[in-house]
């Protein structure tokens, strides 16, 4: 579904425009989508398969804080938007401030969804995650994918 890395620009108005394969996917999806955040970014979802995200962070045993502060921050955040006739869509300004979004920025995919990153944030993860050595938990999943 969304793959890739694309550099774009965010407006002064908050605005994005979408890379064109990602258009062409959201289609499916009549245009509609949810923004969150965490990681230091945005997570864009086709409303779809944000319903589906949102069941099972509901369906988490809330009897740890760390599991409520979670569910706070995800669900609080959560906004729905749509593309406009452009191919662009409109970052609130609450989460333009949460993820650092002034001027040049990344648009990655993750497969059913996709991230807005803050351009030199997104770089320096990226870096950061080619320098170290995989933890336990990722030389598993290596494994299984025989990478």
């Amino acid at each position: 579904m969304f793959r890739g890395r694309f550099d774009h620009i965010i407006d002064e108005k908050g605005r994005i425009s979408l890379p064109v394969k990602f258009r062409e996917i959201l289609r499916k999806y009549d245009d509609s989508l949810i923004i969150t955040t965490f990681d230091e970014c945005l997570y864009v979802y086709p409303q779809e398969e944000w319903l589906k995200v949102e069941e099972e962070i509901y369906n988490q045993p809330t009897g740890k804080r760390e599991v409520r502060n979670f569910q706070r921050l995800i669900i609080s955040y959560a906004t729905e938007c749509t593309t406009d006739k452009q191919g662009r869509i409109l970052i609130p300004p609450s989460l333009r401030i949460h993820a650092h979004l002034e001027k040049d920025v990344v648009i990655a995919g993750r497969i059913k969804h996709f991230e807005i990153w803050n351009k030199e944030r997104f770089d320096q993860t990226i870096n950061q995650a080619q320098n170290q050595e995989p933890s336990e938990d990722i030389g598993e999943i290596l494994n299984r994918l025989r990478l």
